[in-house]
């Protein structure tokens, strides 16, 4: 049996990774492939588990360390559950967010460092990659008005955070994708859905026609 595909989504806040995993998963499966879709943190019962510490934290919330060590339990968790064996019977992969959020947020606006959280995930996760990960990038007015639309006025722990903080995890994603442009494409997510699945659609759709 031919492995299965293994594509995330990432960027910050307000990218549209959601909507845009939903809709490439409908195209897919357009398209007879069986595909799983799936989210981080979370995806397991015990990764949803730990979802729910991470966003409603408890007392005072998190340490730096303390947060990066349970996304990364959350995606041991998910990886060995869900994602290999999905991907060894031969189905596609879609995930809201994988380890490069965990880089950029933890280890490049938490200050940790990428060589701190590509460790943990070599430990956790054995080191696992996404065959493609697409950044979809937005400008910061764009991503501030779909957030107030699906929010309304009300952000999670990670995502209520101040503007210098999600600046620099826009800035971390950008250093990743430029030192892995083999594997990450950079998608302007500022258009509309449907325009921003037709650009997403070009990328993937030799992947999808090498499976047949």
């Amino acid at each position: 049996m031919t492995p299965g595909r293994f594509i995330a989504f990432e960027g910050g806040e307000g990218a549209g990774k959601s909507t845009q995993a939903r809709l490439l998963a409908d195209r897919l499966r357009d398209a007879a492939i069986d595909v799983v879709m799936t989210r981080e943190p979370g995806g397991t019962p015990g990764a949803e588990a730990i979802r729910t510490l991470l966003l409603d934290p408890p007392g005072e919330g998190w340490g730096a360390r303390a947060e990066a060590l349970l996304f990364a339990a959350a995606r041991a968790d998910h990886v060995e559950r869900l994602i290999r064996p999905s991907l060894a019977a031969g189905k596609w992969v879609v995930c809201d967010r994988f380890v490069d959020s965990s880089r950029a947020y933890q280890g490049g606006a938490g200050g940790l460092g990428d060589t701190a959280i590509v460790g943990l995930h070599g430990f956790g996760s054995e080191g696992l990659r996404p065959d493609l990960t697409l950044l979809l990038q937005v400008s910061a007015a764009s991503a501030s008005t779909r957030l107030a639309q699906r929010d309304g006025g009300r952000s999670d722990a990670i995502g209520g955070r101040d503007a210098a903080y999600h600046a620099a995890v826009a800035s971390s994603f950008a250093e990743i994708a430029e030192i892995e442009p083999t594997t990450t494409v950079q998608i302007d997510a500022d258009a509309d859905a449907a325009t921003v699945a037709d650009r997403i659609w070009t990328v993937v759709a030799p992947l999808a026609e090498g499976s047949r």
